[in-house]
């Protein structure tokens, strides 16, 4: 008997899950072991505690491309060279590296520049052309630089816009306090259900990624859909921890979208967007 049907021949025994363990667990071991070294290059060269930076997998990249086509109705190839526009900026990212470096919060912070998911969130605002931006949750101010430079492009090529960034933190978006892309954001220190209640201009593209609790996010959605212009666009930064906006979707009548990115090189498993429209 040749060790085919050998292998065969045990698989229909009561011996087949003996036979089947040392294989198993050579396969966890393996996998164990690469999350272990990623994990320990992370520890030794990476400042960060939270919002983790990071890469995206090449093919996380195209279905990030796919998705903000779907959800924009714009050629894929369009949002592919969005994608690359804000990947190629080099003003943006030797801002980023040198403020960051300059930074009272350099010990917790990375000066390399991986923007990961949030090329998506340039693409939309490139795709959109929206005249008012609001997020919520600014922390460093990466986000909102990302979103500054879109609308920046977005005006130098007849379609102004601002961003209206909301955050409680009176220390958060030191990224975003330089020219050029300070001349397009307001950023507003507060709690973020009491501001967005005192915006005084509709919404065209609302993005949570504040407090990532359900009730808080919840809690903005709906503090902000009187405020929406229509056909505006909600995003959430929470998509793979709650279901929250998928359900804000279907009460008012929008349709929903997520995308969960995978980092390159990372021990994160990472995040996503959600999207209602």
């Amino acid at each position: 008997m040749n060790g085919t049907r050998f292998r065969r021949t045990i698989a229909r025994t009561p011996l087949a899950p003996v036979a089947a363990f040392p294989k198993r667990l050579l396969r966890v071991a393996r996998h164990d072991a690469r999350v272990l070294g990623v994990s320990a290059r992370w520890l030794l060269t990476s400042r960060e505690h939270h919002n983790y930076t990071y890469d995206l997998t090449r093919l996380s990249r195209e279905h990030l491309a796919w998705f903000v086509s779907v959800i924009t109705d714009t050629p894929v190839k369009q949002i592919r060279d969005y994608l690359a526009e804000i990947e190629s900026d080099h003003p943006l990212r030797q801002h980023i590296e040198r403020t960051t470096a300059s930074s009272a919060r350099r010990g917790l912070a990375d000066r390399h520049v991986r923007y990961a998911r949030r090329i998506g969130w340039y693409a939309i605002v490139r795709a959109t052309r929206p005249a008012h931006v609001v997020e919520t949750g600014v922390d460093k101010g990466l986000g909102t630089c990302v979103l500054a430079a879109a609308l920046l492009r977005n005006t130098a090529e007849g379609h102004p816009g601002r961003v209206t960034s909301l955050d409680i933190n009176p220390e958060a978006g030191y990224l975003a306090r330089a020219e050029p892309w300070s001349e397009v954001v307001d950023l507003v220190i507060g709690d973020s259900i009491a501001s967005i209640r005192e915006l005084d201009r509709p919404v065209d593209l609302f993005l949570h990624d504040s407090d990532h609790s359900a009730g808080h996010e919840r809690n903005e959605f709906e503090a902000v859909e009187p405020k929406l212009a229509p056909g505006a666009r909600l995003l959430t930064d929470n998509v793979t921890v709650t279901n929250v906006l998928a359900e804000h979707a279907e009460r008012t009548g929008r349709r929903f979208l997520a995308y969960r990115e995978t980092p390159a090189r990372h021990w994160f498993p990472g995040d996503g967007i959600g999207v209602a429209w």
